[in-house]
């Protein structure tokens, strides 16, 4: 197997459109293309899914650590001829300006994986070489496919930026023409969901991207990966980072494969199994999907299935009931605002879901899924939906994102998710505001971001309900899936 990172100069440049249409293209040829993406983005990778026909999962050193990312990254890759990764902004942007970690350099590096530099060649000539060079040499442990430069104005244009690239002893891959018309539709949040846009989008992309590179050349130039299978008997420790053992290796490196070493684990009372799968299901956990909640990790839905859950999808928008047999409900984020009319009139289902949450239920709602158990969603022109109201709240949207970034999040007291104690990592990223005073209600979760501990609340409690803005990746603490269906199952 063969693998690209596909990274950017800058977030902007271009390169989900490179991305996607490389994904395209090479489906096209018939290449089983295995699709990742680095970061915290739900929408990238529903772009990826269309374009290649397979689920696209995310790779994020911050919040799941080098262990879990190797191992996403094992599971996910087997079987296919190439695996693409789509970076997050710029190559070296990450959680902090001091350390790789959350970048997409780290994940290139713990892959393995060398990076095709996607630079936006508009307003440049000959600096873009200046510019291409200060990445390629930042940090010499990452290895480089060679760069594609973006919206070349003109054949002219492509002429010198070649030159300087070749003067500079720069590999380039490929120019691309600009190309507005191709570009991927947006809206809050980022661009729209895969599954809104059309087929001969990702056709175009495909044509886009096969007219600029010599792909035949590209694939060539990458080295051959083994990935080992995956060894469901390895355990996660919270101390992740420090597990030896990555999951596949070069085949010309010289190093043996390490899929067999014995992780270090602090102790029996830290370490959780990764992946043991039960004989049979315990608990039957409900799972909004439609238009209006579809941001979910992928392994999130893959922990709650080895911890024993059996799966059921629902939507809130169209569903007059809840699954037969529920024992718990798992409401992500995704777009509510956007069917808030639909959700609103759908009041028989309203009304299902709160009974059950006051029935003692077990029930996790993150950011979207949130907003659908409070009270009421406003949108900007004023006009307000009534939704569950498991929570005395109205959200109210906004003209521009609330919140956005990392957090660290420890629980202050026992809940669904864990006891007291319990550490896990997420990300936040919201157009809704609440009121000041809503917070009063917050507090199940103490929240730090990148500058430190925050003073504003966070996590929402009432009955068997844990509800936040915070998206948690469970990779970060698999214990969390695992404590989820045993409150369901009880």
């Amino acid at each position: 197997m063969k693998s690209l990172v596909v990274a950017g100069t800058r977030s902007g440049c271009g390169k989900t459109s490179v991305a996607v249409g490389l994904m395209a293209a090479l489906a096209r040829r018939g290449l089983r293309v295995a699709p990742f993406k680095c970061g915290p983005d739900f929408i990238d990778t529903s772009h990826h899914e269309r374009a290649c026909g397979r689920p696209s999962h995310n790779l994020d050193g911050w919040m799941c650590g080098r262990f879990s990312v190797e191992d996403i990254f094992a599971r996910h890759a087997q079987g296919a001829d190439v695996a693409v990764i789509e970076g997050v902004m710029g190559l070296f942007d990450g959680f902090s300006g001091s350390s790789e970690a959350g970048s997409t350099a780290e994940i290139a590096k713990w892959l393995h994986a060398p990076v095709l530099l996607v630079a936006d060649a508009s307003s440049m000539a000959r600096s873009v070489a200046a510019m291409v060079g200060g990445y390629i040499d930042f940090d010499p442990e990452v290895a480089f496919a060679g760069v594609l430069l973006n919206r070349v104005g003109s054949a002219a244009h492509g002429e010198i930026a070649s030159e300087a690239l070749a003067a500079a002893g720069l590999n380039l891959i490929g120019m691309l023409p600009r190309a507005e018309e191709i570009g991927l539709p947006a809206r809050h949040l980022g661009l729209s969901m895969g599954q809104e846009t059309g087929e001969d989008m990702y056709a175009r992309l495909a044509d886009w991207v096969e007219a600029g590179i010599d792909l035949d050349a590209l694939l060539s130039g990458l080295p051959e990966m083994v990935v080992q299978p995956v060894n469901e008997n390895r355990t996660w420790s919270a101390d992740d980072e420090h597990i030896p053992g990555p999951l596949f290796f070069a085949d010309d490196s010289g190093e043996k494969p390490r899929a067999d070493e014995e992780p270090d684990t602090p102790g029996a009372a830290s370490a959780a199994p990764l992946s043991r799968r039960p004989k049979a299901h315990v608990a039957r956990i409900a799972v909004a999907q439609d238009q209006a909640f579809c941001f979910y990790y992928r392994e999130n839905l893959r922990l709650l299935e080895d911890a024993g859950a059996e799966l059921v999808f629902f939507s809130p928008v169209s569903d007059k009931k809840l699954p037969e047999g529920a024992d718990g409900l798992y409401l992500g984020g995704g777009y509510p605002e956007l069917s808030a009319f639909d959700l609103s009139n759908n009041a028989g289902l309203r009304r299902e879901i709160k009974r059950f949450a006051e029935d003692g239920r077990p029930v996790y709602a993150e950011c979207g899924g949130f907003m659908y158990l409070m009270e009421s969603i406003r949108d900007a022109r004023g006009s307000t939906c009534m939704m569950s109201g498991v929570f005395p709240l109205s959200a109210r949207m906004a003209e521009r994102f609330a919140a956005l970034g990392y957090r660290q999040v420890t629980t202050t007291r026992d809940c669904i998710l864990g006891p007291a104690g319990t550490l896990a990592r997420g990300h936040e990223f919201h157009y809704s505001v609440l009121p000041d005073e809503a917070y009063d209600l917050a507090g199940l979760y103490a929240v730090e971001d990148r500058k430190g501990p925050r003073e504003k609340p966070e996590g929402f409690a009432a009955h068997n309900v844990v509800a936040s803005y915070i998206h948690l990746h469970f990779c970060s603490n698999p214990a969390l899936a695992r404590h989820l269906v045993e409150a369901c199952a009880s």
